[in-house]
């Protein structure tokens, strides 16, 4: 079947018929051709072990049917101390293209036990990979690096690195030349004490010389109420706008987390906001209680599971996607809620 638009939080399908698996990921856009990465979770199910099967990418020319390409970076199934190994925490790939040298670079957060977690980078000669390793446990400006979101400048290509220093606080870092280290300078955002407040799953986008950032609290897979900050640099100050959801009561960002933000190429001011819906079997009323349950779980003091959040099992492989477009309220960038739409609707 052929897509003509874009439905959000629908089961959205390949050419092949099967479901896309690209979670946690980005879109990039390369002769004409847009090419949507992110983690397969096709395996992924409740206590098998397995966290995912590698990154994988697909191809469109109208956003809305998808080819898939295959795993552009497999995961090592015999070594089960590889960052690539089925049983590693591997989330949120994101891959810069450098103009400068053709080359692809690839980072992925990789989350250990406890509070421990590093970066793994990649780089390729083409999209598509074949991938190679070029660093691997990462402790960026030795911090402990959560979630995060790469940006490259369009006049210069100076890139910047956006992540959550685990629990604690966002930060902005300088790329070295090559993209694959930082160079030690950085900036520290939104400082916060414990989850469910700490920001992450940073999502960055400049519009008529303004930078914005998405983020959203830290509820594991459940959902919560996303935030949205204005500054005029890279680095900040940030300015916190409130959340861009306005028209979700719920406060659970129609039930999803952003993971990036795509500007179209073609379209003079259409921004499509990229989520997973990582727990569409969730409903709103049982995600609205997972913010309090995690202020006391790291609270220190003793509490009781709340016994709708612990019968959920996290079945990632049937994650869904709500893709949304971005409108703009002045300076405040809103997401709107739509069961359909389409990108010719756009100028």
């Amino acid at each position: 079947m052929t897509n003509t638009s874009i439905r959000p939080g629908e089961v959205w399908l390949d050419a092949d018929g099967n479901r896309i698996q690209a979670h946690g990921g980005s879109l990039l856009h390369l002769d004409g051709t847009f090419y949507w990465y992110g983690e397969n979770k096709e395996r992924t199910k409740p206590g098998n072990g397995i966290w995912h099967w590698g990154i994988r990418c697909y191809s469109s020319t109208d956003l809305y049917n998808w080819t898939d390409e295959g795993l552009i970076i497999p995961p090592v199934e015999d070594d089960p101390e590889s960052p690539l190994h089925p049983a590693q925490m591997v989330d949120r790939p994101h891959i810069i293209h450098d103009a400068r040298t053709g080359r692809f670079v690839c980072w992925l957060k990789i989350m250990g036990t406890g509070h421990t977690q590093t970066a793994t980078v990649l780089a390729a000669d083409h999209l598509l990979g074949p991938y190679r390793i070029v660093r691997t446990g990462l402790h960026p400006l030795g911090m402990n690096a959560g979630d995060f979101d790469l940006v490259v400048t369009p006049d210069d290509g100076k890139g910047y690195y956006y992540f959550e220093r685990v629990h604690s606080e966002l930060v902005c870092a300088d790329l070295s030349n090559d993209y694959t280290d930082v160079t030690g300078y950085y900036s520290t955002h939104f400082p916060r004490h414990r989850p469910p407040d700490v920001r992450e799953a940073p999502a960055h986008f400049t519009r008529n010389g303004l930078h914005y950032l998405f983020t959203s609290g830290t509820t594991a897979y459940f959902p919560n109420r996303s935030e949205a900050a204005v500054a005029k640099t890279y680095h900040g100050p940030w300015t916190v706008l409130g959340d861009p959801h306005p028209g979700d009561p719920t406060g659970t960002s129609f039930r999803s987390q952003i993971s990036s933000v795509f500007r179209h190429p073609a379209k003079k001011d259409l921004y499509i906001a990229l989520a997973d819906r990582w727990l569409p079997q969730v409903t709103a009323q049982v995600a609205q209680k997972a913010p309090d349950l995690f202020r006391r779980m790291f609270s220190g003091e003793p509490f009781a599971p709340d016994p709708d959040l612990a019968a959920v099992e996290a079945d990632t492989s049937v994650a869904d996607y709500v893709w949304l477009p971005v409108r703009f309220e002045g300076d405040m960038p809103v997401i709107d809620w739509h069961d359909e739409w389409r990108i010719e609707d756009y100028a």
